[in-house]
């Protein structure tokens, strides 16, 4: 492991350096600065669905310290939010689907862990989940993602509460809530005609652009970019 670590360090050798130093320079003369997040918000290990988190905190307001990123500049935080819901690892999954709807949903869109391959759950979209993250992401906009993976999939259902213990909550709940938590669900039309083509809002499908419409207005974030396929071409910039 040693002489490994020697060999593949010394690629990584020259790019090892103090990130204060560098980060206030590239602000000082004007730079753009990109941090990009791994994993979601209900993994963070204060404010996710402890114990199923990781140790670290996948929230924006961590990543200027983790980067050694000091300075007076507000940044501007874009959430990724996907048109459907997800769920890698364990934990409490309100809007998980049936496994025969969820295998047919994961294989159409490729929902698989980039490392393990291991197969990650499928859920219909979860407002109360995402407005959750949303709000602790200190985010100003959206980035809805897999729009065109819901092609053909009719009729749509976005959660906008949850039922525990017989009552309806709009706020993302604690743990012992989380786990007896049912979806309170609204239906909306899908739509048929392939998506993936297509770089200009209007042009998508009524019926698309109204699941995309309500979804922003659950959340309370406007949606700035709209994925269409995995093709970084694939994108509506509203």
């Amino acid at each position: 492991m040693l002489d490994w670590t020697l060999e593949h360090g010394e690629a990584l050798l020259p790019h090892v350096t103090d990130t204060v130093n560098l980060l206030s320079e590239a602000v000082a003369s004007g730079k753009t600065i990109l941090l990009e997040a791994q994993l979601g918000t209900l993994r963070d290990v204060f404010y996710g669905i402890y114990p199923y988190t990781t140790s670290s905190n996948p929230l924006a307001s961590f990543a200027l310290v983790g980067a050694g990123l000091f300075c007076d500049s507000v940044p501007k935080v874009t959430a990724v939010v996907k048109a459907f819901s997800t769920c890698v690892g364990e934990g409490p999954f309100v809007t998980e689907l049936a496994r025969e709807h969820a295998d047919r949903l994961r294989a159409k869109t490729g929902e698989y862990g980039a490392a393990t391959g291991r197969p990650r759950g499928i859920g219909h979209c979860d407002a109360v989940a995402s407005r959750y993250g949303v709000r602790l992401q200190g985010a100003s906009e959206i980035a809805l993602t897999k729009l065109d993976n819901l092609t053909g999939e009719n009729p749509l259902k976005i959660c906008t509460h949850y039922s525990v213990n017989g009552k309806l909550v709009s706020d993302f709940p604690l743990f012992p809530e989380l786990r007896i938590a049912e979806p309170v669900y609204i239906e909306m039309p899908g739509w048929t005609e392939p998506i993936g083509s297509l770089r200009r809002y209007k042009d998508l499908p009524i019926a698309a652009r109204r699941y995309v419409e309500k979804i922003v207005e659950l959340i309370g974030v406007p949606a700035k970019y709209i994925s269409v396929g995995p093709e970084r071409e694939a994108l509506i910039v509203l």
